[in-house]
């Protein structure tokens, strides 16, 4: 298959052949660019050395699969990739809980998650009552698809404090709600998140229960405000909320405007 890939691509003639393999090298350099600001010098000197086959691959089973895990549920305040040395250095040095806390944050935004957990769980064992790693914790095994693990975490985050992180703790717990069957526990959650907040990824996932509870009107007032908002909206905040949009301008389709 790849071999006959590439021997259609070289019998590209002219203007074709030309902005094929230009598209490729601009592709190739986006990936390689990538892998550098994800720490991947490995793949980044594969990915330089090798021919466009090789980005493909890095996007497929680095890119894809690391943002796409996380991708909507962002942590507030999490640090950027360039101080995992940093953070690292510290823990060698130092051995304190909130750098291997922020460095666990790291790794969540770059969706690796068995390395945020590792992460969160050293920070446990060095302060095991710090409500923002229990809380990014609960987060991240939600994120792996365990949400009986993440459930007494989250549970026990949001009874001390309902409104902890923005209310992310408390949308991630009706998630895990959700993912557990518990739909109701889940619905009750929503409301009461959206009350005080107009964050998309709540009101679209409250809406989505709504439609699951054959309640199309209850579900079309959410999808409008969502939209409504989402026009006005800084750059900023539609680019960081674009993924909820989607599943709004989706869920429009289904209940109508």
């Amino acid at each position: 298959m790849v071999a006959s890939l590439i021997t259609n691509l070289l019998q590209l003639d002219g203007w074709g052949s030309i902005l094929t393999f230009g598209l490729l090298s601009l592709f190739q350099v986006w990936m390689c660019i990538d892998a550098l600001r994800r720490g991947e010098w490995l793949w980044a000197v594969i990915i330089f050395l090798g021919w466009w086959l090789t980005a493909i691959i890095y996007y497929f089973y680095v890119y894809r699969s690391g943002v796409s895990a996380t991708r909507g549920f962002e942590l507030p305040g999490a640090q950027k990739r360039k101080r995992i040395k940093e953070l690292q250095a510290q823990i060698y040095h130092l051995d304190k809980a909130h750098h291997h806390f922020q460095l666990g944050d790291i790794y969540f935004q770059q969706g690796k998650l068995a390395k945020a957990e590792a992460s969160y769980r050293a920070s446990l064992e060095r302060d095991a009552q710090d409500i923002d790693t229990r809380a990014h914790l609960g987060q991240c095994l939600l994120r792996a698809k365990r949400p009986a693990e993440a459930k007494p975490l989250l549970e026990g985050v949001c009874a001390e404090n309902p409104k902890h992180d923005y209310s992310h703790s408390m949308m991630a717990l009706a998630e895990t709600l959700t993912a557990l069957e518990e739909k109701d526990a889940a619905l009750a959650i929503w409301q009461q998140v959206t009350v005080c907040n107009s964050y998309p990824r709540a009101k679209v996932q409250l809406a989505e229960l709504y439609l699951a509870k054959n309640q199309p009107d209850l579900a079309r007032a959410e999808v409008r405000d969502i939209l409504s908002d989402d026009v006005h909206a800084p750059a900023f905040q539609r680019k960081r909320d674009r993924f909820w949009i989607r599943r709004a301008k989706s869920l429009a389709r289904k209940v109508g405007r």
